[in-house]
């Protein structure tokens, strides 16, 4: 992977700090700075700009590696501001690292209240009671084990 890729793969890990991981001290001056400071500030920009839409293109799809693959093929083809090859390539490499986590990411930021974390259940069959008509009688068991983003882990059974 040439130097330009390495920045390229180094401006979408950024972005994708900033965007989705809440790390808002990545500044577009920073990435510029650290990445590409021979580009002028403009072009930079456009660049910047072009790249938050692909993301978010890729992001909000939620894009498996086929999808992705086509969808920068076509991106390639464009006659206007096509990428290139190797921008296309980083574009793969940061989506095969980054997806489960910018995924795991958003999922957390959309839920507000509890979640199941855990299910499990079983038939349980009475052996001892009082009436003879409860022996053998099947009794279902669920226990939920919820999470919630305050106030931690709880456990429901239902009987």
């Amino acid at each position: 992977m040439a130097a330009a890729d390495k920045n390229v793969l180094g401006l979408l890990n950024g972005l994708a700090r900033r965007t989705y991981f809440g790390e808002n001290e990545i500044t577009d001056d920073f990435l510029h700075q650290e990445l590409f400071n021979e580009v002028s500030q403009d072009d930079f920009v456009a660049m910047l700009k072009r790249y938050e839409v692909l993301m978010k293109n890729i992001v909000s799809a939620d894009m498996d590696f086929n999808q992705l693959e086509a969808f920068l093929t076509s991106q390639t083809k464009k006659r206007e501001g096509a990428l290139t090859l190797e921008q296309a390539g980083a574009f793969m490499k940061f989506w095969k690292v980054q997806k489960t986590k910018i995924h795991e990411s958003l999922v957390q930021k959309s839920s507000w209240n509890k979640r199941i974390k855990d299910m499990s259940w079983r038939i349980d069959v009475k052996t001892q009671a009082r009436h003879l008509e409860q022996l053998n009688s099947p009794v279902a068991i669920v226990e939920m084990q919820l999470e919630d983003r305050t106030a931690g882990n709880n456990t429901v059974s239902f009987i």
